[in-house]
């Protein structure tokens, strides 16, 4: 993956300079706590980080970025390409923004008693106007409309105060299409008729569960890539990073034979983010055109190793 990434960066017409943190199992256990302080001071430095995918052992290091970064949404595309065998015909073009903190996933729970358990579900305002301000402006950029989800209608409080929040944020972006749906019913209606949604704004749990059916909707997991963001006190981007949506292969490290597509295609969302867009939208493309051809790895229906796929799409790049 390293590799990949080093070798399309040599063939952009840019000047990239790289600060290397090694965040492997081994690092991270042999150090501790000094090994997520390298990265977060890295990050903190540059603004800017390109994540590859790392062993969650004892501690998830992607969980603890994000409490140490306080990266509060997470930006998640998912496109139909074409040359992916899919069980979903229709095509999609879904672009997940998601509350990166709060609900359940903030607590782990606690027993009571002998036969029953409790976790606390918690929403914030801060984090749902931050989501909210990126994906109405992520929709004005492209002419889409935004689609906020949620059970509003029995969790009157918690999601009711994060539709409040969008509602209230969208009033500022007038020309932005603006629908509320039922988590529930949303599922059901991208299945039918997916082109009918392009943002789709959700707290922490609905986003995770819509952002795994749609990599399954378009057919891999290892075509996808996520944006992680932290905002200033203007709702300003003030750290990015950047990261494929999946996880490790360890079964088959290295063989040269796992998929860097989603590593390429989270280093063109970078590139769009640091003010390179032609470039990120030239290397998105040269990594669809690349697969729609044939020429990708197995995992996908190819032949190509790691080093080939990564020469087949700079070879298109140009």
């Amino acid at each position: 993956m390293e590799q990949s990434i080093a070798t399309m960066a040599d063939a952009l017409p840019v000047e990239l300079a790289f600060r290397k943190v090694d965040w492997s199992l081994q690092t991270r256990e042999a150090e501790g706590d000094a090994a997520i302080d390298a990265g977060v001071e890295a990050i903190e430095a540059t603004r800017v980080a390109l994540k590859y995918p790392t062993v969650t052992a004892s501690h998830s290091p992607n969980a603890l970025l994000r409490r140490r970064c306080n990266f509060s949404v997470i930006y998640r595309p998912a496109v139909t390409i074409p040359g992916i065998t899919s069980n979903f015909s229709k095509n999609v073009n879904l672009h997940i923004v998601r509350v990166a903190t709060g609900g359940t996933y903030e607590d782990p729970g606690q027993p009571i008693g002998q036969d029953a358990a409790v976790s606390i579900r918690l929403v914030e305002r801060g984090p749902c106007e931050q989501a909210a301000a990126f994906a109405f402006q992520l929709a004005r950029r492209h002419g889409w409309s935004v689609t906020s989800a949620s059970k509003h209608t029995i969790q009157r409080v918690t999601d009711g105060l994060f539709e409040s929040v969008v509602t209230s944020v969208g009033e500022r972006y007038p020309f932005v299409e603006h629908r509320t749906e039922l988590f529930d019913a949303l599922l059901a209606k991208i299945l039918i008729h997916p082109s009918h949604y392009q943002v789709i704004l959700l707290l922490n749990e609905y986003g995770d569960f819509l952002s795994d059916m749609a990599a399954g909707l378009v057919g891999s997991m290892g075509v996808g890539a996520s944006g992680n963001f932290s905002f200033d006190a203007d709702n300003a981007i003030a750290l990015a990073m950047f990261d494929p949506a999946g996880g490790t292969a360890p079964d088959i490290a290295g063989q040269n034979t796992a998929n860097p597509a989603a590593m390429l295609l989270a280093f063109s969302m970078l590139l769009d983010h640091i003010g390179r867009p032609d470039l990120g939208l030239r290397l998105q493309d040269a990594v669809h055109a690349a697969i729609a051809d044939g020429e990708c790895t197995t995992d996908l229906g190819g032949a190509l190793t790691t080093t080939d796929f990564t020469a087949a799409v700079v070879n298109r790049v140009g």
